[in-house]
């Protein structure tokens, strides 16, 4: 009667092992199908973008050709005029066809800086913006599907520098151990460091 105990006892032991195993390779194989979905779902959406990158470097040469037309005037000639037009019907025809394929730009000037959208390609101190914020866009921040394309290349403002005082008389150091020594002791290093 004991063995027979026993004997359930063990395998009602190897039963909740089996069990566990089975609930983790079950686990396992949820997570496995779950990252598949998700890697084919990332290929699908991003495949294209190489070919996203070099589609927008096109869009930006077409807004580049659009700006450096002269600005329109009322004595512009009707040459010009519907040359004009003609370039931008294409350029909205063809920002229309990006973004219905998941490409979109966005001009952040006026928008604080964001590193993960913008490079900073210059600093420009003004009183008229705060700081970090983005006051001239060389060109558009592109994404695909929400994942950056081609950051926005931007000028960021900053402070402006603080001009020297010249009605205000220049702080002299207190002096050191060394200078009260005599003429011929060495000098500490004026500290030129600013925190801008």
């Amino acid at each position: 009667m004991q063995a027979a105990a026993e004997r359930i006892k063990t395998l009602e032991a190897e039963l909740a092992e089996m069990r566990d195993k089975w609930m983790r390779s079950e686990a396992e194989t949820q997570n496995v199908r779950a990252r598949g979905r998700r890697e084919a779902e990332d290929a699908r959406q991003f495949a294209v973008q190489k070919f996203a990158r070099d589609v927008v470097e096109a869009a930006e040469n077409l807004r580049r050709g659009l700006q450096s037309l002269p600005a329109a005037g009322t004595d512009d000639s009707p040459l010009l005029t519907k040359l004009r037009e003609g370039f931008e019907g294409v350029e909205r025809s063809f920002t229309g066809i990006l973004e219905r394929n998941g490409i979109s730009g966005a001009d952040p000037t006026g928008a604080p800086f964001d590193a993960n959208l913008h490079q900073a390609m210059a600093e420009q101190p003004t009183a008229d913006h705060p700081p970090g914020t983005v006051i001239q866009s060389w060109s558009s921040a592109w994404t695909l599907n929400g994942r950056l394309l081609k950051p926005a290349m931007v000028v960021v403002a900053k402070a402006p520098d603080v001009p020297a005082s010249s009605s205000a008389p220049a702080a002299q150091p207190a002096p050191d151990a060394g200078e009260t020594a005599g003429a011929d002791a060495p000098r500490a290093a004026p500290n030129f460091d600013r925190t801008v």
